[in-house]
């Protein structure tokens, strides 16, 4: 786990809406306020590197400034609704949209010493029933996703058990992720971090919905061609040695089988 990290939330009111910004981030950034366009891509081209970011339930850009990097995403729909509303969601206050909703979240976590990316700013733009929303976090160098190096070929039991331990940190803290996928699992030399806390909360621990978000993480595996090879030799050079880490990591003297969180 990470030290603790203490994030200043700061609100400020926009044209349209509002922003939640941490002061000691604005303070990096030179600014005496949230400069709004700093939540969009085109604002930073040409004195700051764009780099565009895998897939998932947003518009991800990676920003590259002089100061520190930052992850700007978008907030979208998915699914059916996708088709009716596009990137709108329903107001029901602002404490309850998704961006702020998910600074809330990363900050909290953040504060507990876990590892998360840490929040920048929040905002959304209200437009009579509905509202549109975007998230500023902080960029994790030197890492890759769990699932480019399933991909790679180069996850190893090592990997997994280093996963296992990491996830088991965030349950014994009640961190619940509702995406819980290779894709949202990040791994540099020394730790693992979750991403996209989008949905996510604070939950009392329970071993229903802990053993859910394993079952997600399996399937989002077995998706990218984990078990190549097949699900018994998966199992036992894989998801055995995470599951073990993960029952030894929430103090669980034997841990369950192999498959015991496939759902």
């Amino acid at each position: 786990m990470a030290m603790a990290t203490t994030i200043q939330p700061t609100l400020q009111a926009t044209e349209d809406g509002a922003i939640l910004f941490d002061a000691a981030a604005l303070a990096q950034a030179g600014g005496e306020r949230f400069d709004p366009a700093w939540f969009e891509p085109e604002s930073w081209r040409g004195r700051a590197q764009l780099s565009p970011l895998g897939a998932g339930r947003g518009s991800t850009v990676r920003v590259q400034t002089a100061r520190s990097d930052w992850v700007l995403r978008h907030y979208r729909r998915g699914g059916m609704v996708a088709r009716v509303l596009g990137d709108r969601c329903l107001w029901n206050g602002a404490e309850r949209t998704r961006s702020f909703a998910e600074f809330r979240l990363l900050a909290e976590l953040a504060g507990r010493g876990l590892d998360v990316p840490a929040p920048v700013a929040a905002r959304y733009r209200r437009h009579g029933a509905h509202y549109r929303a975007d998230l500023i976090t902080r960029w994790i160098g030197g890492a890759t996703t769990l699932a480019e190096r399933v991909r790679a070929g180069t996850a190893d039991a090592n990997d997994a058990a280093r996963v296992g331990a990491g996830i088991a940190a965030f349950h014994l803290a009640g961190a619940y992720h509702a995406d819980l996928n290779a894709h949202n699992i990040l791994l540099d030399p020394h730790k693992v971090w979750l991403l996209d806390f989008d949905r996510g909360g604070l939950r009392a621990p329970a071993r229903s919905w802990q053993y859910a978000n394993l079952a997600r993480l399996r399937r989002s595996l077995l998706k990218l061609g984990a078990a190549r090879d097949g699900e018994q030799r998966f199992d036992a050079a894989f998801w055995g040695p995470l599951m073990a880490a993960y029952e030894r990591g929430r103090g669980q003297a034997t841990p369950v089988a192999a498959g015991g969180a496939r759902g």
